[in-house]
């Protein structure tokens, strides 16, 4: 006899772990109809930590910030299914779990948000001198220093939503970096003049998408990682419908890169693989010794976990 128990879809509290979580309902809706999905919400250390900072983790602030009561939820039974921001999702996971599918990768890309009082800017280097940027992230920060060593570096944290408030309402701020995916799974727009557009939005603000030549992602960025028990079939079923094979192929890469390393997501490094006429294509830097170290390499799509391993020596 079939089980028909609903299958039980964990994810975080916020917008954008909300929306992203709906969205994977839809899919599994679509893709097994005679089933039932349902969303349980899971409150993580790090919504509860909303003052801690990231950029300068110390021993007191634990790993898997937005993932762990997730993965206890999974293994006691709580939840079926862990819908994750791939690039929240720790390397190394807990016995007896298991990343069990990515669905498609969104714009990898990272977003300049500002404020249009100072003029439009298309890339880092039209950004006005010495002005101050908010981020939390270290792969930022690092990356817009090295492009341009003037600016001023502030932490800024919150949701999406807060971020562009404090932009647009400190006049000392002249802006901060979104993941572009992140901003079109809320519903955000970014118009022909640069406008940004959807709910809420404060007035005021302007956005540009920034190449990745001058700034390479987050490892895991605007991919959805599906955590899940090793042991359930009628899980693993799902996944494999909703399985992206580029995608899979590209984060086993970059994955691979940050695990050999031997970091965390608040490690100061950057990975963006991709699959282009059946190979998997990959480049990295790293920040975390002096100055930073470059490195790129292509294989087979079977090798993509040894593509990152190797890419991660070289700038080590």
């Amino acid at each position: 006899m079939a089980d028909e128990r609903p299958i039980v879809i964990g994810t975080r509290g916020s917008a954008l772990a909300l929306a992203q979580a709906n969205m994977i309902q839809d899919q599994c809706r679509e893709a097994f109809p005679d089933r039932e999905f349902e969303l349980k919400i899971i409150k993580t250390t790090g919504d509860k930590l909303q003052t801690a900072s990231l950029a300068n983790p110390d021993k007191s602030l634990p790993k898997g910030l937005f993932t762990k009561e997730l993965e206890v939820a999974l293994a006691d039974g709580t939840i079926d299914l862990a819908v994750h921001s791939l690039k929240d999702l720790p390397t190394e996971l807990p016995d007896g779990l298991i990343l069990g599918g990515v669905t498609q990768r969104e714009d990898v890309r990272d977003v300049l948000v500002y404020r249009a009082a100072f003029g439009k800017v298309s890339e880092i280097v039209d950004i006005p001198d010495q002005m101050t940027i908010g981020s939390s992230s270290t792969r930022r920060c690092s990356q817009l220093l090295e492009k341009r060593s003037d600016l001023k570096l502030v932490e800024i944290r919150g949701n999406v939503g807060t971020r562009l408030r404090k932009v647009a309402e400190n006049k000392d701020l002249f802006g901060t970096m979104l993941a572009a995916a992140g901003l079109k799974r809320l519903g955000f727009v970014i118009g022909k003049g640069y406008e940004l557009q959807g709910e809420d939005v404060p007035e005021g603000l302007l956005a540009v998408p920034l190449e990745i030549s001058d700034m390479i992602p987050a490892v895991g960025q605007a991919a959805i990682g599906l955590e899940t028990r090793g042991y359930d079939a009628r899980v693993a079923e799902i996944c494999a419908r909703l399985m992206h094979r580029d995608t899979l192929v590209s984060v086993i890469a970059e994955r691979a890169f940050l695990r050999a390393f031997g970091g965390g997501c608040a490690t100061p490094v950057a990975a963006h693989a991709h699959v282009a006429d059946e190979q998997v294509n990959m480049e990295v830097v790293s920040y975390a010794g002096k100055g930073p170290k470059r490195a790129k390499g292509a294989k087979n799509l079977e090798a993509s976990m040894e593509l990152g391993e190797e890419l991660a020596q070289q700038v080590r």
